[in-house]
């Protein structure tokens, strides 16, 4: 509910605060007065378009305060904590714009900074205007298919669609990605088959690096190796060879001690050489086995390190070559081996495409299938729905004074333009003449036919938009009488549920409302004022016997103001 508008230095109004209540408000006045620059205030304070000729001449500035008390779970709040405003439960919603003399604008929401946008956004789900000046929520075109199907109560049928868009979304990426893989199958497929050659090909082993880098160590050094081995071998050999002179040793001691027999004293020098003799024979003879010994050893190293021409070469050339695919690779040596069989994999992988997307297309064709379906469903229950709005408003129209004219809920599929709400272009269109072709609602109807127009929706719509502030301007505009009365008692059962305000200059509309308001203007200090006077009782009785007879209220007006006051 709008419960406050506070103006300064908007126009002709210098400074006026206005409180409002829940039920129909109407706001009168002469033709000038100012009930526009009302509305105008209104609507800037919900984000519309700045514009510093509404700065009141002489101002610095102008400002715009408008106060909604709203009930708990409101869509505003919402936006509110979206937006990154704070507030706390119950608080009112405070929206505020000030525009500067040379056109400048700021936003305020709950007297913390915001944008025109957070205005605008709160101002479409706070206040609907109807007529010459807005055109919010019924006259909006992108609202009538959501309006649509709250009246018609299409909430399951569109949680079916949503649900069906998002497995059709998901079917849809999912083969998109398949085949924008399929297109780079083909050099993929060219890349694992040329890498599982060369690793196929070099065959590589686990622990491989290790022992070629150790062999390859061993090769480098085996040609020196070899060549002091033999150099130590030649030592050997010889007829001045060592074995040679411990053999020639060997047998003088043999035949010394033949010399000296086989017995005799120990004690003797006989025994005692003999004993020496013994000794050195013995240390002899266990040289000369440990020469040969190490002949031996020398010829079997000597063996050891005749390696095979070219087995260094051949061993380098291995081990450059795993070393090289690794880095190709970007793995250790010992990784190729498993990365062997990982690019085995993705190749069967490759090879397999064609079944996989097969797969995904038939998914594809079911998910198309069943989105088909309940986008169908839901667009003949909107059809049907409008169907029964039309008739609805048609029924209206005549006691507004549009009896010639035609209403209608345009239900166009367009598959183009599927989503998760279906794929149907919702629109409220009218033809106001007879043989006249319809067309948009807000192009084809005049100020006052646009404002009953939304008024006989709105009648159709109650309870689909709880929460708003309806205004309309001038919804009596060329009519009286019986079609006035028709409109006012219309406008009285819409706010019955909430609050509305009507700029009107029909007696039997301001008759039904629940609160009075007068505006009217005049001349203070040189300059023209407007001015703003809620009216009671007798006051009120006045301003409607004014509307009823002109510039001369008579005692018949007065009367006749009764009666409408009483119906």
């Amino acid at each position: 509910m709008l419960a406050s508008l506070s103006i300064r230095d908007i126009v002709l109004i210098d400074r006026l605060d206005l409180t409002f209540e829940a039920g129909l408000s109407a706001l009168t006045g002469e033709t000038g007065a100012g009930k526009s620059i009302l509305l105008g205030a209104l609507g800037l304070a919900c984000g519309d378009r700045a514009d510093r000729a509404m700065v009141r001449t002489g101002a610095e500035q102008a400002s715009a305060i408008a106060v909604f008390e709203l009930p708990e779970g409101h869509a505003a709040f919402a936006l509110l904590d979206e937006a990154g405003i704070s507030f706390e439960p119950g608080e009112p919603v405070i929206l505020r714009r000030v525009i500067t003399a040379d056109g400048r604008s700021r936003a305020h929401v709950n007297d913390q900074p915001a944008s025109v946008g957070l205005l605008r956004a709160l101002g479409d789900v706070l206040v609907e205007i109807h007529g010459q000046h807005d055109g919010r929520g019924l006259l909006d075109p992108k609202s009538h298919r959501g309006l649509l199907d709250e009246y018609a109560g299409n909430g399951a049928a569109l949680a079916s669609v949503a649900k069906a868009w998002e497995r059709l979304s998901a079917a849809r990426r999912h083969l998109d990605d398949l085949r924008a893989r399929k297109a780079k199958s083909a050099e993929e497929e060219a890349f694992l088959t040329h890498a599982l050659e060369e690793l196929d090909a070099l065959s590589p082993r686990a622990g491989e690096e290790a022992a070629l880098a150790a062999e390859r160590r061993f090769l480098q050094q085996a040609e020196t190796a070899l060549t002091d081995l033999q150099d130590a071998a030649s030592a050997f050999a010889g007829s001045d060879a060592l074995s040679a002179r411990l053999g020639a040793a060997l047998r003088g001691l043999e035949r010394v001690r033949s010399g000296l027999g086989e017995s005799g004293d120990a004690a003797s020098a006989q025994g005692a050489a003999l004993n020496a003799l013994e000794r050195a024979a013995g240390a002899i003879e266990r040289a000369l086995i440990e020469f040969d010994e190490a002949e031996s050893a020398l010829s079997e190293a000597a063996s050891a390190f005749e390696v095979e021409p070219g087995a260094l070469e051949r061993a380098e050339e291995r081990l450059f070559a795993l070393r090289a695919l690794a880095r190709k690779h970007q793995v250790e040596v010992d990784a190729l081996g498993p990365l062997r069989d990982e690019l085995a994999g993705r190749l069967e992988a490759v090879g397999d495409s064609e079944g996989r997307e097969r797969e995904a297309e038939a998914a594809l064709k079911a998910a198309e299938a069943d989105y088909a379906r309940a986008a169908g469903a839901l667009s003949r229950a909107r059809s049907e729905a409008g169907g029964k709005l039309a008739r609805s408003v048609m029924a209206e129209l005549g006691p507004l004074k549009l009896d010639k004219a035609r209403f209608r809920v345009a239900v166009t599929p367009d598959e183009t333009r599927a989503g998760p709400s279906g794929w149907d272009v919702i629109a409220f269109e009218v033809s106001t003449n007879p043989g006249a072709p319809f067309g948009p609602l807000e192009r084809i109807a005049s100020g006052g036919e646009l404002s009953r127009f939304a008024l006989a929706l709105k009648v159709c719509l109650a309870g689909q938009q709880d929460g708003l502030v309806m205004v309309f301007d001038e919804v009596d505009q060329g009519v009286g009488g019986a079609v006035a009365a028709a409109v006012g008692t219309r406008l009285a059962q819409l706010a019955k549920a909430g609050q509305a305000l009507v700029v009107t200059h029909s007696p039997q509309v301001a008759a039904r409302a629940d609160h009075h308001w007068k505006i009217a203007k005049d001349e203070a200090g040189g300059a023209m004022r407007t001015h703003v006077t809620l009216l009671t009782g007798q006051t009120r009785r006045e301003e409607i016997a004014r509307m009823l007879s002109g510039a001369e209220i008579t005692e018949a007006a007065r009367a006749a103001a009764d009666e409408l006051m009483a119906s």
